[in-house]
């Protein structure tokens, strides 16, 4: 008996290998079955992250519960299957990125308890987007070019529109001529670009310091996606002598320390 378990216990722990073996070429591999399986889990990540925006409407309808948990359980396979196909766990744990994710997880298991931090919700698009997972299969031939930049800027500005929309909404609702999803919208939109119309204002002190907080993080977010559009593309290229990473596209010489560089191109 004794050995009979003995030899199960060796089986069982190959099969453990053989998985994570499967999941780390599926999620970190190259090959045209991993890349579709990656597109599939974009395709339906950015289904869930509309889902998210449209939450605040659809809450109350029956069919709003079913799809939070049947969602609730695809970020659970799907982060349980990341954890398994990391190469290097501890690191791993330590991504913010997976924090978010899990705090986004948990506002979906629990619904009712967490429903006024529903909001965070949206940040699922900012980890997507700021994820290697991303670029490694939707944005492979835009990897360190301006438009992964300008992705990037322009999803942490849309993702700071919407987080700070579901806050709004949540915390003044019924208050202040907040009274819709769209009012909050209206607001935070109004605000972030110092327009101050002055129909919807948020009263008292709270009110006054999350206004001061986004149109300062709002402007910061705004200009750094100006700074994108407008200031010559860097490439990422790093020196050896020195460690300078950023050089324009057609470098000969390091700019830092006047190294000869040889920057990859496709001309």
């Amino acid at each position: 008996m004794g050995k009979t378990v003995r030899e199960a216990e060796p089986e069982s722990e190959r099969e453990g290998l053989r998985l994570r073996a499967r999941l780390r070429a599926l999620y970190h591999g190259g090959s045209p079955t991993a890349v579709k399986f990656r597109l599939g889990i974009i395709v339906l990540d950015l289904i869930i992250v509309a889902f998210f925006v449209a939450a605040p409407i659809l809450k109350d309808t029956r069919a709003f519960y079913v799809i939070d948990y049947a969602i609730a359980a695809f970020l659970v396979l799907d982060l349980g299957a990341r954890f398994l196909a990391a190469p290097d766990l501890k690191a791993w744990l330590k991504r913010p990125l997976v924090w978010v994710d899990l705090a986004v997880l948990a506002t979906l298991l629990f619904p009712v308890w967490l429903a006024n931090f529903g909001f965070l919700r949206v940040l699922r698009l900012w980890t997507l987007i700021e994820s290697d997972f991303f670029w490694r299969t939707v944005g492979r031939r835009y990897d360190d070019t301006r438009i992964e930049d300008l992705t990037r800027a322009g999803t942490r500005l849309l993702t700071f529109i919407f987080v700070i929309t579901g806050l709004v909404y949540a915390t003044f609702r019924g208050k202040h001529g907040i009274d819709t999803w769209v009012d909050a919208l209206y607001w935070t939109v109004t605000s972030l670009t110092t327009t101050g119309y002055g129909d919807i204002s948020l009263e008292g002190t709270w009110g006054r310091l999350l206004s001061i907080g986004v149109m300062l993080g709002g402007v910061s977010l705004f200009i750094r996606l100006m700074q994108v559009l407008v200031r010559p593309h860097k490439v990422r290229h790093p020196c050896e002598r020195c460690g300078l990473i950023l050089h324009d596209p057609d470098a000969v010489h390091c700019k830092a320390c006047g190294k000869v560089l040889c920057i990859p191109n496709e001309e």
